[in-house]
């Protein structure tokens, strides 16, 4: 395999998307989660004929799962890092379970301890237009809102000092594997991706086929602009509950002031709500939580929540919806409000 740097209307793509947006400013560090697959060979070629008009320092990291399906991708990966003559950083995992969501927290470690070590500033992944459709139609099954719909934007923060940057997302997997047989790089077929026991390997071989070619031809695009209006519709939403769960509660008490939850829209109470109860539940509320304390707003004074996790409570006290932490009734725990 040689490293070609030939100009194609890939890589003009890339570049402008790039000068677009400041995703990756010159002279980063820029570490390139790469898996074998064609995605993130399609992306890490690009950014290396690209590293020259951008001046970046590019490192290649594999995550292996050490997954009985996984045997020779390591190496596989490495031996391509050393044709590109390009720094290769390898984890490895322990006795890791074969589930997705695991392994997508794992990797996501991994990898933020890499970059950590060597000091990337950037974490970059190969996720394609194809994935982001296939994100949406994964979280709409699962009852996701807004927010969820709209998950898997071009950045996020993993840490206050590593961002997670996604560089290809207006790329479509048809087009990440045209360019690597165009220059001949070498995918790695992952046959964990044909296990169907995977909700998103049915969603990719099944569903997307089915609704392309018994509804619209072109859906891939239509989810994507569709979670691109709700991810814009979701960061101002966030911004201003934000601004208003710091005028509703208390200053040094588990308190939410009920007068002027009630002033505020539905969709903003809930959202106050979910910003809120972290404090409270030690993790992330679902629906059914953050339903249960809305309804505290307009209720009868005395009314209570035990929906709550972790034996905590929400009581509708005269002006304030009260939370409790980690306890079975309101006469224990006077002294967890705090």
């Amino acid at each position: 395999m040689v490293h070609q740097n030939i100009w194609t209307n890939f890589h003009a793509k890339l570049h402008q998307t790039l000068r677009d947006q400041p995703l990756l400013p010159p002279q980063s560090r820029i570490l390139v989660a790469v898996s074998g697959g064609q995605d993130s060979l399609c992306l890490s070629k690009l950014l290396l004929d690209l590293q020259s008009k951008w001046y970046w320092h590019i490192a290649i990291a594999h995550c292996d799962h050490a997954w009985a399906t996984d045997m020779g991708i390591a190496a596989h990966v490495e031996k391509i890092s050393q044709t590109w003559s390009t720094p290769f950083y390898l984890k490895q995992a322990h006795n890791l379970k074969e589930t997705e969501a695991a392994a997508r927290q794992w990797r996501y470690q991994a990898l933020i301890e890499i970059a950590q070590e060597n000091d990337f500033q950037y974490i970059v992944t190969g996720h394609t237009k194809s994935d982001r459709a296939e994100t949406f139609l994964y979280n709409l099954i699962r009852g996701a809102g807004a927010d969820g719909l709209s998950s898997l934007g071009w950045q996020r923060n993993l840490t206050p000092d590593i961002q997670l940057i996604r560089p290809i997302l207006n790329f479509t997997r048809s087009e990440t594997f045209d360019f690597c047989q165009k220059f001949y790089l070498p995918i790695w077929f992952d046959i964990a991706n044909e296990n169907n026991k995977y909700a998103r390997n049915r969603i990719r071989g099944y569903l997307i086929p089915y609704l392309k070619d018994n509804f619209n031809p072109q859906v891939e695009n239509s989810l994507v602009q569709t979670a691109e209006l709700l991810r814009a519709d979701t960061e101002y939403l966030e911004t201003i509950a934000t601004e208003l769960l710091a005028q509703v509660k208390h200053p040094t008490e588990h308190k939410l002031n009920r007068q002027k939850l009630k002033a505020i829209s539905l969709a903003l109470q809930r959202r106050i709500i979910r910003q809120f109860l972290p404090q409270v539940i030690q993790h992330q509320p679902n629906f059914e939580q953050i339903e249960a304390v809305c309804k505290l707003i307009s209720a009868p004074n005395k009314s209570r929540t035990s929906s709550l996790p972790n034996n905590a409570i929400a009581e509708a006290e005269g002006e304030w919806i009260v939370f409790y932490k980690g306890i079975g009734n309101r006469e224990q725990g006077t002294e967890n409000r705090r």
